[in-house]
């Protein structure tokens, strides 16, 4: 079995590092364009082109599914790759767990990039699936490029600066961006000063594993354990900074 993510960078690694963890044998192909990173500045039709360069990169591997890893790019650009690649390809979108968060009641904030915060693909989101929550959401300028670049001072600030904007109370933090599961254990001890006792964090990475292993053809067919990473369509290998992330270490010794 052979599944691909796409990401504008390294966001992709928790959704992969959950693929690896359920699968073991997987091959997986990372297919990224870091040197156009952040996405969320870029326009919408921007957005398209570059998630389509990832995408078509990644094809050229006849995976058996392609996640797209990335909420900005699942937002602006689902519908133009699935009108390309599926049905011979599946197409797997990252969605924010607003639907699961929202029935576990409460108060809810939902971090996001300012590209997806406000957008209405996340608004329609929360109008379909938000039922009675208290749903806030919190624009995140600079993390996920701070992430992507291992930048702990910036990753620490921007972390600061979502949380002291995060509602009293907080009950449920829904990740909105795939970089931000990478951080996950530090947005939680930010906010927990002022968040609900039991906070509840939802990330994406483990219910879009579960959809790409549903949506193969033949589940049971076995791979090798290889990992591939592309740059902008060009072979490359996992930046430095996905060392300093737990799920990057799950793959850091897997290129093949």
């Amino acid at each position: 079995m052979k599944i691909a993510l796409m990401d504008s960078g390294i966001g992709l690694l928790a959704a992969a590092a959950t693929l690896r963890k359920l699968r073991p044998d997987v091959d997986l192909v990372l297919s990224s364009n870091p040197a156009s990173m952040p996405w969320g500045p870029h326009t919408p039709e921007e957005i398209t082109e570059l998630a389509l360069g990832c995408s078509r990169a990644a094809a050229a591997f006849a995976p058996d599914a392609l996640v797209v890893a990335c909420n900005t790019a699942s937002v602006h650009a689902l519908a133009a790759l699935r009108a390309e690649l599926e049905p011979g390809l599946p197409v797997i979108g990252t969605v924010p767990a607003i639907k699961p968060a929202a029935a576990l009641g409460g108060r809810v904030a939902i971090w996001a990039t300012p590209a997806t915060t406000g957008s209405p693909y996340q608004r329609g989101l929360i109008r379909d699936f938000g039922g009675t929550a208290d749903i806030t959401e919190v624009a995140c300028p600079g993390l996920a490029d701070a992430v992507e670049h291992g930048d702990d001072d910036a990753i620490t600030a921007a972390i600061a600066d979502a949380a002291a904007r995060t509602p009293v109370g907080t009950e449920v933090l829904v990740l909105g961006c795939t970089h931000y599961e990478l951080v996950d254990e530090r947005i939680r001890a930010a906010v927990a000063p002022t968040a609900a006792p039991a906070l509840t964090l939802l990330g994406s990475a483990d219910a879009v594993a579960a959809q790409a292993l549903r949506r193969v053809a033949d589940p049971t067919r076995k791979g090798t354990g290889t990992l591939t990473v592309l740059h902008a369509g060009a072979p490359a290998v996992l930046p430095p900074a996905a060392a300093l992330y737990p799920q990057g270490n799950v793959l850091a010794t897997l290129i093949g």
